[in-house]
């Protein structure tokens, strides 16, 4: 078919794209790295994407609707109560073990208040984010979990996911594994869950 080279050829813009953006930011990246990366003539790049502000919206509009359609997956399984928060958390932390330039290309969209970006980050994330509220909020009034401020407990998960991984050069230094290596992996998913449980009063394990 003669859409398969061109869809090829997109994607593979976007892959190089991301990388790209998440190593050397917006300012740093150029089209002409970018499409030196794909192999290919800055033309046949624009032949895709007319402009490095475009590629940059698709690219991070790919992986914000990842992120959010792996989050929708999670809560759309039937659990309640604990069960559903710990699906969210673990769902959240494989995606980034998955995902690294997520991470870092949020980092960087939050330090520069999103200035590349034509979308609002913080409005589109608001909705998810009222509505875990929410449901905690209704969790805590139904006695299951312990009182808590649901939107700093969220913020404060939200770092110790992220930083976790967008930090994890300097982390390689204090560990005595690689951060990013199974195990570590594991044990860091495990203690983030441990410490939300605490501080919901649920009791896990046998």
């Amino acid at each position: 078919m003669s859409r398969h080279p061109a869809a090829t050829t997109r994607s593979l813009i976007l892959d190089e794209a991301l990388r790209c953006f998440a190593e050397w930011g917006y300012e740093g990246t150029s089209l002409n790295d970018i499409a030196a990366g794909v192999g290919i003539r800055r033309p046949s790049l624009l032949h895709h994407f007319p402009s490095k502000e475009v590629l940059y919206q698709e690219a991070f509009e790919r992986l914000l609707s990842d992120w959010l359609e792996r989050v929708e997956s999670a809560v759309a399984v039937d659990h309640t109560g604990w069960a559903r928060v710990e699906a969210v958390l673990r769902a959240g932390f494989a995606y980034f073990a998955e995902n690294p330039d997520y991470v870092t290309l949020v980092r960087r969209a939050a330090i520069d208040g999103g200035n590349h970006l034509a979308i609002d980050l913080a409005g589109v994330l608001r909705p998810m984010f009222d509505r875990a509220a929410a449901y905690f909020e209704r969790e805590m009034e139904a006695g299951t979990f312990l009182r808590q401020d649901p939107r700093n407990l969220m913020i404060s998960g939200y770092g110790a996911l992220l930083s976790y991984f967008s930090d994890a050069a300097f982390l390689r230094g204090l560990l005595d594994d690689d951060p990013l290596g199974h195990e570590e992996l594991q044990r860091r998913a495990d203690h983030v869950v441990d410490l939300f449980a605490t501080a919901l009063g649920v009791r896990t394990g046998a």
